[in-house]
């Protein structure tokens, strides 16, 4: 994620819970140096690729 996506996080976590209800808090809570795995873990419960979750985090 780039620093544009991580300032405004917690607008976008809401949004994506939103858009994906199966999203949790806890899927969604980014700890600093673990945005990778946030990212993989997203992909693998939503089934999309990291370009579509990023397309879609930055639609957002």
């Amino acid at each position: 994620m780039d620093k544009k996506t991580t300032g405004n996080w917690n607008e976008k976590k809401e949004k994506l819970k939103q858009k994906y209800p199966i999203i949790t808090d806890d899927d969604l809570f980014l700890y600093k140096g673990k945005e990778k795995e946030l990212i993989e873990n997203l992909q693998y419960k939503l089934g999309v690729s990291k370009l579509d979750l990023a397309a879609t985090i930055n639609s957002l």
